[in-house]
């Protein structure tokens, strides 16, 4: 097993988990002839504190993706998928990754409680994906796992061009649910826009359309460096990761729990596979 997921990530000079797909929720091809074995070393070479590989068939995910991530990088790796079973987070554990998503929208409370506290029990962190304030809320072991702002609107498909505003308006409610390692996912189109989410207080973003994208992923990222060092130096301070120390030590806020104002009901139990169908990794 390679290092924890959460401590790769909060200790990373650049906390970006880099991702990778197949397509983008419109149907455009995204790898351009490149194997996702290639993209991900690509993204270690530069390094990727970890690495994100989107198996969900709605972007053209496959099982065989994430094999061949697997086998190519030394760093945490994260399946996206829909996962809604108990059996699937033993899989995940045994193909080796290190952090598996939870969509929160997807599943009833008491569900992705569960399976936050299966994928624990394997040694895995949960990447919990919220899009209210209210999802985040009572999570065991919250400051064990990753709660990721989805920026996109998982009931279109994701076919939208993403709310940044919502990573900004739900990052108070985040942190006080107790992460240590608020992300914010998706939508994060360009290298300034993600300096400013780290510098508005996110410790990791999720990125994979932009640097997919990107005619170099080494210029984008020298000039994401780059904006983040301006910040940096105009507030005075210094880029300093968290160590993997000073988790046990570092004062937490205590959960709160908050009332939901908005956001489609959730089922009344747990969600399979083919329910989900419809909705994306």
């Amino acid at each position: 097993m390679t290092q924890s997921f959460l401590s790769a990530l909060l200790g990373a000079e650049r906390p970006v988990i880099m991702e990778v797909k197949s397509r983008d929720a419109h149907g455009a091809d995204l790898l351009r002839g490149r194997a996702p074995g290639d993209v991900a070393a690509a993204y270690q070479r530069a390094g990727a504190p970890c690495v994100s590989v989107v198996t969900g068939r709605w972007f053209g995910g496959t099982a065989a993706m994430l094999d061949e991530v697997t086998a190519r990088v030394d760093v945490p790796v994260l399946l996206k998928d829909f996962v809604t079973r108990h059996d699937q987070i033993a899989a995940a554990a045994r193909s080796g990754v290190s952090a598996v998503l939870l969509t929160a929208a997807l599943l009833p409370r008491e569900s992705l409680h569960g399976l936050a506290r299966a994928c624990q029990e394997h040694g895995l962190t949960p990447f919990v994906e919220v899009t209210r304030a209210d999802e985040a809320v009572g999570l065991p072991d919250p400051q064990g796992c990753v709660v990721a702002v989805n920026n996109k609107d998982i009931t279109a498909r994701e076919r939208d061009a993403g709310d940044l505003d919502r990573s900004r308006a739900l990052l108070p409610a985040v942190r006080a649910a107790g992460t240590l390692c608020p992300v914010s996912a998706s939508a994060v189109s360009d290298p300034a826009t993600a300096a400013g989410l780290l510098e508005e207080g996110y410790r990791g973003l999720l990125i994979g359309t932009s640097l997919l994208r990107a005619p170099s992923l080494e210029a984008w990222l020298a000039e994401f460096d780059a904006h983040r060092a301006v910040s940096t130096e105009a507030a005075g301070r210094s880029v300093v990761p968290l160590t993997v120390d000073a988790l046990s030590i570092l004062p937490h806020p205590a959960p709160v729990r908050t009332t939901a104002t908005t956001g489609p009901e959730r089922p009344a139990g747990p969600v399979g596979e083919a329910e989900a169908e419809g909705v994306p990794a």
